[in-house]
């Protein structure tokens, strides 16, 4: 591990060390949640299910902690787990039957009924949600790799890799990815600033 420099070795070998001690393992949460909160949610293209699906990756690396050798960087190893567990979440979601909540017919179900969201109370807050919203209305093929790349920061080469196509249809998904967020996200900051 040591031929790796990693500012978070230190924390994972004693998380390694004394499974009963958190403290390491609670430090390592914290300097990572909110990347792996936001390339969930970028991923999966739901905040609902990114909140389980970051917490979901930290269980599986604190008890696949033992496993970690360091031969990568910590947070490397985060992000394969993290890409991983949001990717199978995809497949699973994929089986799944969704009900259309604008027909009437389940207009009074109660299940359906959802207060509304409060508004968002910063400018930046409102950037996130504008980003959050085109990266949503971008297709999977597009916008797992634009995210595996931007928010990621994975090369070419390892989205290939993980996502099962070659080279050259990765780099022109993400090329194809920043031009359609491009547009997107200009539509909809056009669309608020109507409002």
């Amino acid at each position: 591990m040591a031929d790796i420099p990693d500012e978070d070795l230190e924390l994972v070998r004693r998380a390694q060390t004394v499974r009963s001690d958190l403290r390491p393992f609670t430090e390592l949460v914290r300097r990572h949640e909110k990347q792996v909160l936001a390339n969930c949610r970028g991923i999966c293209g739901s905040a609902d299910d990114a909140q389980d699906l970051a917490q979901e990756v930290f269980v599986k690396a604190f008890f696949g902690l033992p496993r970690f050798r360091g031969e990568a960087r910590f947070g490397v190893w985060m992000q394969r787990i993290k890409v991983n567990h949001c990717l199978n979440h995809l497949r699973r979601r994929r089986r799944r039957s969704f009900v259309d909540v604008d027909n009437p017919v389940y207009a009074d179900e109660p299940q359906l009924q959802v207060t509304p969201a409060a508004e968002a109370a910063t400018e930046a807050r409102d950037r996130r949600q504008q980003i959050a919203a085109a990266l949503d209305r971008l297709p999977e093929s597009l916008r797992i790799p634009l995210v595996m790349c931007d928010l990621d920061e994975m090369s070419y080469l390892d989205i290939a890799d993980e996502l099962g196509l070659g080279l050259s249809a990765v780099k022109m998904r993400i090329k194809r990815g920043r031009e359609q967020f491009r547009q997107v996200f200009a539509r909809i900051q056009e669309q608020e600033d109507k409002a």
